[in-house]
């Protein structure tokens, strides 16, 4: 791969952090780029490391293409108490793939490495920091992402106005958040400006943040699904709120919904819409999925922390819903992140959930 590095902000923890990774490249054989203006990075790069002050971020490479992968380093000796919110500023408003938040603190250093479906893993400083960071980079850095999304207005009338399944979902979502299970969104309007706003939406789909998702099957070939963003625990409105999804374009990468006429042309169906479509594919009898950032002891979880919305998490989830004694009545982890669970309806699911999550997920 094609690596550079752009930087706007220096200290002795950097420099080092920042010689470290292209030691570390180099001897795993990628081309490292001579040059670090901006401007002189070429357009092929396949990896560009963003070193950036915390307290005023910016994006120093202005991605060429959405391929770019971007990943900045960042760091802090103040970090606030809400440690993650404080994270996922710097990297929204780096607009990267994935931020390196070293945090110093007189009890022990650490990375803390963020992504942006809140993703969120800890790295302890020590002789394996920098090649952790690396090996977390290049896993994820060539992933292929199903986050577009094509709106075809030909929802049925009888459905715009929704059915029994999204009454279900309506249900379950007000359940699942007065269980503390769905956090408060993270707002963007309070850490990026406007123009800031449509250019993540433009790179990464996404217009707010949200956590966990919530699906049903609708029939044979479509299934209904939370909207990408939205308060799951207050669902309104169809094409927006709850979206019905009917296929995949493999070619584009791209989800197919069918909406009502004049919709919302911003709306997006979860990023996890692959993950459901492929498991309710091979699993005929699966006819719900719920989603949320918890855990179950003794899970099985996947191996990588791949990026949700991403193809190579959704093939290791379905592989994990394969192995499980039933499939059909399953409960799988992603790693750092949460965990996805199957089952005949959005009732039972959460009957079997509820009371037994822990909130803290385990990082590993």
């Amino acid at each position: 791969m094609k690596i550079a590095f752009a930087s706007d902000y220096s200290s002795p923890f950097m420099e080092g952090l920042a010689e470290g990774l292209r030691s570390e490249l180099a001897r795993r054989g990628h081309e490292l780029c001579t040059e670090s203006a901006p401007e002189s990075i070429p357009m092929d790069v396949n990896i560009v490391f963003n070193i950036t002050d915390a307290r005023a971020p910016r994006a120093n490479y202005l991605r060429a293409r959405t391929s770019n992968f971007i990943c900045t380093l960042a760091e802090t000796e103040r970090p606030s108490q809400d440690l993650r919110r404080e994270a996922y500023g710097v990297l929204v408003k780096t607009m990267s793939n994935l931020l390196a938040y070293a945090v110093h603190r007189p009890r022990g250093s650490a990375s803390y490495l963020v992504t942006p479906e809140l993703g969120f893993r800890e790295v302890p400083h020590g002789e394996d920091h920098t090649s952790r960071i690396v090996d977390q980079v290049l896993a994820i850095s060539d992933v292929r992402f199903v986050i577009e999304n094509d709106l075809i207005e030909d929802l049925p009338p009888e459905l715009r106005a929704g059915d029994a399944v999204t009454e279900a979902m309506v249900r379950v979502g007000r359940q699942l958040e007065s269980l503390g299970l769905l956090p408060s969104l993270l707002p963007l309007d309070e850490i990026l400006s406007e123009r800031d706003r449509r250019l993540l939406m433009k790179v990464f789909g996404v217009k707010q943040l949200s956590y966990g998702n919530l699906s049903a099957r609708r029939d044979r070939d479509s299934f209904w699904m939370t909207g990408r963003g939205v308060n799951k625990g207050d669902l309104r409105e169809i094409g927006k709120d709850m979206l019905l999804v009917t296929g995949f374009d493999e070619g584009r990468l791209a989800m197919r919904l069918s909406v009502p006429p004049g919709p919302d042309r911003t709306s997006r169906v979860s990023v996890d819409a692959i993950e459901h479509f492929q498991i309710y594919r091979e699993f005929p009898r699966v006819g719900a999925m719920i989603h949320v950032h918890a855990w179950l002891p003794g899970i099985e979880s996947t191996l990588q922390n791949y990026p949700c919305g991403s193809l190579e998490l959704a093939n290791e989830v379905l592989a994990l819903v394969r192995r499980a004694p039933d499939p059909d009545n399953a409960v799988v982890g992603l790693k750092n992140h949460g965990i996805t669970v199957t089952g005949p309806d959005l009732d039972t699911i959460f009957q079997r959930i509820a009371g037994r999550l822990e909130r803290h997920v385990p990082m590993v």
